[in-house]
């Protein structure tokens, strides 16, 4: 007699995956920045936090504008950090959940003011870069004389460094677009006695089976070498090996941001300034000292990275002294 059939097994459920990995998968597949990554994630959380712990399947628009509403209202935040969480959910509702919000009942963007930039005197520049030593000075330096945000500093690597032509290439920056900018003279030797560190602690890597450094998109598949390279290596490194998970084997990243920040507003306050002046204030510097020696804006426009030059017009209306650079009838009394 015939042993009756195997019944067949019955397909394994897939495993359910948590709602914060299915956002930074989707951020992922996307290209989005780090920095986009974490504050989605940030904001989704927080969202969760507010609903009392509910999955946001279950909640709607009038929730998301409640939550919006309070963030306003209960804890002040500003108009820009209001739309950064609305962009948080709308991206979750929209490309995770597959449910986009509809634009009943309210879920507005908030007004962001127009605001002009704090920018230092050429003196108040020099102070605060004598109050820095080290790589604080170096990067500071960079973000004055090279017009550089902080991460586009932070991120070079050694080939983005073109000494002979005295030229940086910024890769991937705001808007994942390359620019070329130029390196000041006077930081060439501090900036060769830098790397010469550098690559003594990357040879030290090397030689006890490190040296890994993370590359971008699929670099590390189509040049296996390339990730212990010396010229894919960051000209700011961390100080130590980072074990993160996200990154693969153990790699050697560049340094944090806070560290700079830090660095930079130590020195503002031992420099006595009553501005209040950070790393983006180096940038806004860099810009208005251009336009007062006679640079022409579409050029400054380039070497900012700026889409739009009416971005870089707003260094216009801090030119020279007082209001759009004229000069008070009080002067002439």
């Amino acid at each position: 007699m015939d042993a009756p059939p195997t019944p067949p097994t019955p397909p394994t459920p897939p495993t359910r995956r948590r709602l914060l990995d299915q956002v930074r998968e989707a951020c992922r597949v996307r290209h989005f920045s780090r920095r986009t990554e974490e504050a989605y994630a940030g904001w989704i959380r927080r969202f969760i936090a507010w609903g009392g712990m509910r999955h946001p399947a279950t909640l709607n628009e009038t929730d998301v504008a409640a939550f919006l509403s309070s963030l306003a209202i209960d804890r002040h935040v500003s108009a820009s950090t209001q739309n950064q969480a609305l962009n948080a959910l709308l991206f979750l509702y929209k490309t995770v959940l597959d449910r986009p919000l509809p634009p009943f009942p309210g879920v507005v963007r908030a007004r962001t003011p127009a605001r002009l930039p704090v920018v230092l005197t050429r003196d108040e520049v020099r102070r605060v870069l004598s109050a820095l030593t080290g790589t604080p000075y170096l990067v500071a330096a960079l973000l004055y004389g090279a017009g550089l945000r902080l991460n586009e500093c932070l991120d070079l690597r050694v080939k983005d460094l073109d000494i002979g032509r005295r030229e940086l290439t910024i890769r991937r920056g705001k808007g994942a677009k390359d620019r070329r900018t130029m390196l000041p003279s006077r930081l060439v030797a501090p900036l060769e006695a830098h790397l010469a560190a550098v690559r003594r602690q990357h040879d030290a890597d090397l030689s006890r089976g490190l040296g890994r450094v993370v590359l971008p998109d699929a670099l590390r598949r189509k040049y296996p070498n390339a990730e212990r390279a010396w010229t894919w290596q960051f000209v700011f490194p961390a100080a130590r090996i980072c074990h993160d998970p996200q990154y693969g084997p153990p790699t050697r990243f560049h340094l944090h941001e806070s560290a700079i920040q830090r660095a930079v507003t130590e020195a503002v306050r031992r420099a006595g300034l009553t501005k209040r002046a950070g790393c983006h204030t180096l940038r806004h510097s860099f810009a208005t000292h251009l336009l007062e020696d006679g640079y022409d804006i579409r050029t400054v426009q380039e070497l900012l990275g700026h889409a739009d030059v009416s971005t870089t017009m707003i260094y216009t209306h801090v030119l020279n002294r007082g209001g759009r650079g004229v000069r008070s009838p009080a002067d002439s009394l």
